[in-house]
C-alpha cells in the first residue's frame, strides 16, 4: 500500500512541489489549505504522516499539532512541521509539542520522499522518541554554538 502523506500549508506551489516529489516517488498525497481542513483529512483518511505548515491564518502549525496529538484517532501520526521560520527555538518547540522532524522552508523538495520514508522507517521500528531526541539534541548543540 502506498504511503498516504497529509500535506497541510496555506500555500498553493507548497502543496504542488510537495504532491509532484513525493507522488513521483509513488506516495498518495493528500492536501489541506489550512488548519481545520487539515484535522478534518487527517481524521478521515487516517494519513501515515503529516507535512504541516506552522505560518498559517486562523488555526496555526502548533494548534494543529496539539489537536491532532490529543486525538486518539490521530495521535499516533508523525508529524514533520515545515517551516519558513528558521529560529532554533521555533524548531525546538514543533519538537517539544511531540512534532518529530521539522523541514525548513525553502526546501529542496527532492529531499522530502526519502526523509518521509525513513522517518516511517524508523516509527515502524519503534523508534519515534529516539527521533524526536536526536533532534532535540542537535537542536541543544546548534543553540550552544549562538
Amino acid at each position: 500500500m502506498a504511503t498516504r502523506v497529509l500535506v497541510i500549508d496555506d500555500e498553493a506551489p507548497i502543496r504542488l512541489l510537495c504532491r509532484v516529489n513525493l507522488e513521483a516517488e509513488g506516495m498518495e498525497v493528500l492536501e489541506a489549505a489550512d488548519g481545520p481542513s487539515g484535522l478534518e483529512a487527517a481524521r478521515e483518511r487516517a494519513p501515515d504522516v503529516v507535512l504541516l505548515d506552522v505560518m498559517m491564518p486562523g488555526l496555526d502549525g502548533w494548534r494543529v499539532a496539539e489537536e491532532l496529538l490529543v486525538d486518539d484517532r490521530t495521535a499516533s501520526i508523525p508529524i514533520v512541521f515545515l517551516t519558513a521560520r528558521a529560529e532554533l527555538r521555533d524548531r525546538a518547540r514543533g519538537i517539544d509539542l511531540g512534532g518529530v522532524d521539522y523541514v525548513t522552508k525553502p526546501f529542496n523538495p527532492v529531499e522530502l520522499a526519502p526523509l518521509v520514508r525513513n522517518l516511517l522507517a524508523r516509527v515502524e521500528r519503534g523508534e519515534r522518541d529516539d527521533v524526536r531526541r536526536e533532534k532535540l539534541s542537535e537542536l541543544r548543540a546548534l543553540l550552544e554554538r549562538e
